[in-house]
């Protein structure tokens, strides 16, 4: 795929840039194609997410609606997998799209289907409609999650236009948790977000949503009165809203900087005039390795640094980073959301966390709550935590609190 981008010797216009950063399509090439710049490089499919506090409030029904628009306007759009859940008006938008037909996996005797990727790359459309990114794809499928697939696609030249809820997003997994009182167990890396194209909030208000719910417009009578109930609070919306749109501000400010970055030809994020943050998060095996990570990360990333999640094993035992479950599980995670990840051999744990964060040039340091001690306990024996709180660090120390099990 070939860039329209023509070649300036000059400051490129703030319509320009919009067209690169915002969501607004390029104009049809002379082959009547429709292409937009691409900021991951020429070859490579763009990537446009439509995001919601929850489902129902119209993602799908707002994807397929940009579909048929697309196609109306001469671009080659299919349907690679799409979710109607039976919603009348969802299906409505379908219309005369062309939807390629799914995969069917067996999988313990049951006969599930998938999006067909294979199938997909060779229609080779322009743009591809791919409903639920977080989805987790059925054992024995080339990807264990669609994400992976998108990826494929967008590798292939193939423009991607996709939904996501807000709770689906690795980093807040936990808040989310906090909020609702369920696990998402459905997660995809916040990267994905990060690394779109083009994102765009699908926001509806809270009471509006539960009002689509009584009518049925969402799930089945029996099904949304217990959804009202529950999940779908007052409360719980109301929190997962403004999850929402704080997570879109995050995204929109960033593609602000990288305009004003080119319109002017300054670093307006402050990168190069300030020293980096570098936030280390120190985890082990322990039930909440996840919940520290993921709390640096929300640390690091608030701050605008960098994330390092280390883990110190005794000496002679480094192999067990790999060999532990608990512990390779905790260090994927950290580099699913960017994270450096290192594993470290160390007596002391203490010590060794000390040494690193010095000679790292730590600045903040992230660490979980000890369990409760007798005064004694700590007196003859000072927790890790102690110890880092005497050390002679340039680094502050947040303490998490150890995560509530129900």
């Amino acid at each position: 795929m070939q860039s329209d981008r023509p070649q300036r010797d000059e400051r490129p216009k703030p319509e320009e840039l919009l067209d690169r950063y915002q969501l607004r399509d390029a104009a049809p090439g002379p082959d009547g194609a429709v292409r937009s710049d691409n900021a991951h490089g020429p070859g490579r499919g763009r990537l446009r997410i439509y995001v919601g506090m929850a489902a129902g409030v119209g993602k799908t029904f707002a994807m397929l609606n940009e579909g048929r628009r697309r196609a109306t306007r001469g671009t080659d759009v299919v349907v690679g997998y799409v979710e109607t859940h039976k919603r009348p008006l969802t299906e409505e938008q379908l219309g005369d799209l062309e939807v390629i037909p799914r995969k069917q996996i067996t999988y313990r005797g049951i006969t599930l289907e998938e999006m067909d990727i294979d199938a997909v790359l060779a229609r080779h459309p322009q743009v591809a409609l791919v409903d639920e990114l977080a989805h987790t794809n059925v054992p024995g499928s080339r990807n264990a999650k669609r994400y992976q697939d998108v990826e494929e696609l967008l590798a292939a030249g193939i423009t991607v236009i996709t939904t996501l809820n807000i709770q689906h997003l690795e980093g807040l997994n936990d808040l989310i948790e906090a909020i609702t009182g369920v696990r998402q167990r459905e997660t995809l890396p916040d990267r994905v977000l990060d690394e779109a194209d083009e994102v765009e909030l699908v926001d509806i208000s809270p009471e509006a949503l539960r009002s689509r719910l009584r009518h049925g417009n969402v799930y089945p009578p029996e099904r949304a009165e217990r959804a009202l109930a529950n999940y779908f609070s007052q409360g719980n919306l109301t929190a997962l809203r403004e999850l929402a749109l704080r997570r879109i501000a995050e995204k929109t400010e960033t593609q602000l900087e990288l305009l004003m970055e080119e319109q002017t030809g300054h670093d307006h994020g402050g990168a190069r005039t300030t020293p980096a943050e570098l936030v280390m998060v120190a985890f082990h095996k322990q039930p909440n390795a996840r919940w520290l990570i993921r709390s640096g990360w929300r640390l690091a990333r608030g701050l605008k640094g960098q994330l390092l999640a280390v883990a110190v094993v005794p000496p002679g035992r480094l192999a067990i980073c790999d060999q532990d479950a608990e512990l390779a599980e905790a260090r994927r995670l950290a580099e699913d959301l960017g994270a450096e990840t290192l594993c470290i051999a160390g007596k002391d744990v203490a010590a060794a966390l000390v040494s690193l964060a010095s000679e790292r040039h730590v600045t903040q340091i992230v660490i979980g709550q000890p369990a409760p001690r007798r005064w004694w306990q700590e007196l003859l024996r000072p927790s890790v935590v102690q110890r880092l709180l005497r050390a002679p660090l340039c680094a502050d120390i947040h303490i998490v609190r150890r995560e509530k099990r129900s």
